[in-house]
């Protein structure tokens, strides 16, 4: 099959997700490096993808609304791709591809499609459950004749954001970095036990650092936490960037989160993530290279309020409702701490 002279890439959100497509782009770039990349890509997303080489760029700025759309339909106009990867089933999304001309469209299969996906596609990649979201969105080259089989990220740290990083982090004291709040609420954890595994950490010997964005939810989570923290992190909510934080996540051997773009930006840099899993299975949307540090209690969850085991309820199902994330016990959460302290100390976590 010939190259194709140009793709365009659909997939705006979210942080996570994003991380995903980066080993796709990879794969395109090796096997066909004169075919021009186009991604369209949320605001909030391209700070930390944006300067992917040899990629062209058209930001959907999604609090624009209609404008936002007109915006990109702008950018592209005069443009025919030979083919667009539809990665993004939501309606706004879907909407969104209609003003991009594309001779292929390449979307999902029936099982995973929904909000009229099928109208805006002429193809779909293979029809597979059990599969990992990062697996997923490689499959995208398939119906192109390619396959994912090296998954590569690479995503640049500039200079200015590794020194900063050092200077909040210096030397070469063992760092727990915790980023507590998921942009979903019902994936959080309690503020009083994650200041116990907190306390434990810095117990010992570990040093301690909550992180996280600007918004008030964030914001008040750590407040939260510090409240009750016996020993005091360090608290660096709100005051890094995406770069930035992926240059402490390549610092620190550990981090603690619940389901988050965090825990996927670090799995990008080998930070190991010890995930916080009940509301969604690990399986599917874990840190993709190593999940044994995580605690998962989904098949719990599922058993508790789907009166179900997750292997009888559809492949991707959340189960965010109230309180299921109390399932996970702080002491199972210290003790996938101490399993992932004795390999750091070992020389092994890395």
């Amino acid at each position: 099959m010939p190259a194709p002279a140009s793709i365009c890439l659909l997939r705006t959100s979210a942080i996570g997700d994003v991380t995903h497509v980066v080993p796709l782009v990879r794969t395109l770039q090796q096997a066909w490096p004169q075919t021009r990349l186009t991604w369209i890509v949320g605001k909030l997303e391209r700070r930390l993808v944006g300067d992917l080489p040899g990629v062209d760029f058209v930001t959907f700025d999604k609090a624009a609304g209609w404008a936002g759309m007109r915006a990109v339909r702008d950018a592209l106009r005069g443009q025919r791709f030979d083919a667009l990867l539809q990665m993004q089933v939501a309606m706004r999304s879907n909407l969104l591809s209609l003003g991009i001309k594309a001779r292929r469209r390449v979307g999902y299969d029936h099982a995973r499609a929904k909000d009229l996906h099928g109208l805006v596609i002429n193809e779909r990649i293979p029809a597979r459950t059990g599969e990992h979201v990062l697996d997923a969105i490689g499959s995208f080259c398939e119906p192109l004749g390619l396959k994912q089989t090296q998954v590569r990220w690479d995503i640049s740290i500039p200079e200015e954001a590794h020194a900063w990083a050092a200077e909040q982090l210096p030397g070469d004291t063992p760092t727990l970095l915790v980023s507590p709040t998921s942009s979903h609420a019902l994936r959080n954890w309690r503020p009083e036990r994650y200041a116990a595994v907190m306390d434990h950490a810095a117990q010992r010997g570990w040093r301690v650092a909550l992180i996280g964005g600007p918004s008030p939810d964030e914001r008040n989570m750590a407040d939260a936490i510090l409240a009750v923290c016996r020993h005091t992190p360090l608290d660096l909510t709100g005051k890094d960037t995406l770069k930035r934080l992926l240059a402490m996540l390549s610092r620190a051997p550990l981090l603690l989160t619940p389901d988050s773009g965090p825990m996927h930006m670090a799995n990008t840099v080998g930070c190991k993530v010890l995930g916080l899993h009940a509301a969604s299975n690990p399986d599917r949307s874990g840190p993709y290279s190593d999940r044994r540090w995580c605690v998962n209690k989904y098949d719990e969850a599922s058993r508790k309020y789907l009166g179900k085991p997750a292997s009888e309820i559809p492949w991707g199902s959340k189960i965010e409702k109230p309180g299921v994330m109390d399932l996970i016990e702080t002491n199972e959460v210290i003790e996938r701490f101490e399993a992932a302290s004795a390999a750091f100390s070992q020389g092994a976590l890395r």
